[in-house]
């Protein structure tokens, strides 16, 4: 089986005790050579200036490549882009642009009235500049937001089609949920990479509550496998077995990059990245 490249997702730290949680994290997993590293941002924008420093300081002592989440919430578009200048300052030229979530309590998503009104318009503009590599977000299933999943994919060809250079999807549970959705995007005409996003199951009740709330559908044999894996007291044998079995689903299926939402919580995701041969190799900062 080939070994998949990978690339890993963390959010910036609130805390002093997260922020060493995340410097572990890093540790634990930048052995395993990621094409980049992303962080994200809290909803409604809450952790823009956390996520700018959090990049600027993984850039400058990890040595790894990182990509900042970056949303159009709450913000006016010089604001937005002055943030970008900072990244570009800071040497960091990687970007997965977003809408973004409403703040708490909020009914749904309102532009500032001076901000960007959508995800196209940012990336538009983010591309404008030249600075930057562009990612975008993508929906294997419906968004809770969108007309339908035909809607969403058209959606996402106009971010492509405004500069965006790869997508990297939400989560799923099921290997032909992204190979449909692969299949639909490449017959409306998508050639850019879309990298399967992929959610390491910490903690199964979280995640099923998440799951749910972005519409990502939750097969029953997994409902039922983590029922009888928690009164035998397994579950982490069995997350590690269902991720590792989704990851190679996949590459069996073609796919040669994956994305890891990592929580910060890096062990079950390096454990899955060893069982699909992904090895840790020395960096320079290593040897140096």
């Amino acid at each position: 089986m080939p070994v998949p490249a990978v690339s890993f997702e963390f959010f910036p730290p609130k805390t002093l005790e997260a922020s060493f949680r995340l410097w572990d994290t890093v540790q634990v997993l930048s052995p395993l050579d990621p094409r980049f590293v992303s962080v994200t941002y809290g909803a409604g924008g809450t952790t823009r200036d956390l996520t700018r420093d959090a990049v600027a300081t993984l850039h400058k002592s990890s040595g790894l490549r990182v990509a900042a989440h970056l949303t159009c919430v709450d913000a006016t578009r010089d604001e937005t882009l002055q943030i970008a200048r900072d990244f570009a300052a800071a040497g960091v030229r990687d970007i997965v642009a977003l809408r973004g979530d409403p703040p708490k309590g909020a009914e749904g998503f309102k532009p500032h009235a001076e901000g960007f009104a959508n995800s196209i318009e940012l990336i538009g503009a983010l591309k404008d500049t030249g600075d930057f590599t562009i990612r975008v977000g993508a929906y294997t299933e419906k968004h809770p937001e969108a007309a339908s999943q035909q809607a969403d994919i058209d959606w996402l060809k106009r971010k492509i089609d405004a500069g965006a250079s790869e997508a990297i999807t939400q989560f799923f549970f099921e290997a032909e949920t992204f190979f449909r959705f692969r299949d639909a995007c490449e017959k409306a005409g998508i050639d850019a990479p879309i990298v399967p996003g992929i959610l390491p199951i910490e903690n199964w009740a979280g995640v099923a509550k998440f799951a749910r709330a972005c519409g990502t559908a939750i097969p029953d044999w997994l409902s039922q496998a983590f029922e009888t894996a928690q009164r035998d007291d397994r579950t982490d044998l069995l997350a590690t077995a269902v991720c590792t079995e989704l990851c190679s689903d996949l590459i069996e299926g073609g796919v040669d990059s994956l994305h890891f939402y990592t929580l910060n919580r890096p062990e079950l995701t390096r454990d899955v990245c060893h069982a699909l041969g992904v090895t840790p190799k020395a960096r320079l900062r290593d040897v140096a």
